[in-house]
């Protein structure tokens, strides 16, 4: 296992106890008293968020060979966390669903390792990004239960990255992507905001590869590795907190 994968997955299981322990601490005091009864009759609400998130890359190979008899493989070993904030506007439509929107921007990076079969040849490459998103999510909420309401959610998600590429890299990744995302949550009430940990899955509709690369055109051997890709579609998990 990665670094990177240890580094997150620890994160993610001390966060994980933190609202355990927080759900666990409310539903105690909830014997007594219930934190902002009133708050979910909002027509409409503000909100913010942090996280954390990591981008993978499914790529389908085209079976290339170059007529000099190479054949590159190429993968993603390992995930980087990166990290991820917003705002948030939540729209009532009635007791169990409302409309979120929740702008906001992703940091995060791609390694990618790219092996010739026959010579054992590698190559090596990261793809930073800097991504401006606009998700569009419906939001199912289930019976309050004391102080926590647990939710699912789900919708579409624009993405667009504003970093700078630079010429020549060996992959290059198209700007603008869509995605669809499914995911759980849970609503937390304390005194004065509620908090809502939220995990969702992303799935892009597009290919992000760009095929075109007239940047290598003096330099014609670097295009092999694109030319062994016939498509890259983005995958994400990001792990949100919600203030709200």
């Amino acid at each position: 296992m990665s670094a990177g994968r240890v580094i997150l997955s620890r994160f993610v299981v001390v966060l994980i106890l933190i609202a355990g322990v927080g759900c666990h601490a409310c539903a105690q005091r909830n014997n007594r008293v219930m934190n902002r009864p009133y708050t979910d009759l909002r027509p409409w609400h503000l909100g913010f968020s942090v996280g954390l998130h990591t981008q993978d890359l499914q790529l389908t190979h085209s079976g290339y060979v170059t007529p000099g008899g190479e054949s590159w493989f190429v993968e993603q070993p390992d995930f980087s966390p990166g990290f991820c904030v917003g705002g948030l506007v939540d729209f009532r439509l009635n007791e169990w669903f409302s409309l979120r929107v929740s702008p906001g921007i992703y940091f995060g990076n791609r390694s990618l390792v790219m092996r010739d079969y026959e010579s054992g040849a590698v190559e090596r490459q990261d793809i930073k990004s800097n991504q401006v998103v606009l998700p569009v999510d419906l939001k199912y909420a289930s019976l309050r239960y004391r102080n926590v309401r647990p939710y699912l959610v789900g919708g579409v998600m624009g993405a667009f990255d504003v970093s700078k590429r630079h010429a020549r890299d060996l992959l290059q990744l198209n700007s603008a992507d869509v995605l669809v995302s499914l995911g759980l949550g849970c609503d937390i009430y304390l005194p004065y905001f509620k908090l809502c940990p939220e995990l969702k899955f992303c799935f892009g509709l597009t290919d992000m590869l760009r095929h075109d690369r007239p940047d290598l055109a003096d330099d014609p051997d670097r295009y092999k590795f694109t030319q062994s890709l016939s498509k890259a579609v983005t995958r994400m998990v990001v792990l949100t907190f919600y203030f709200e």
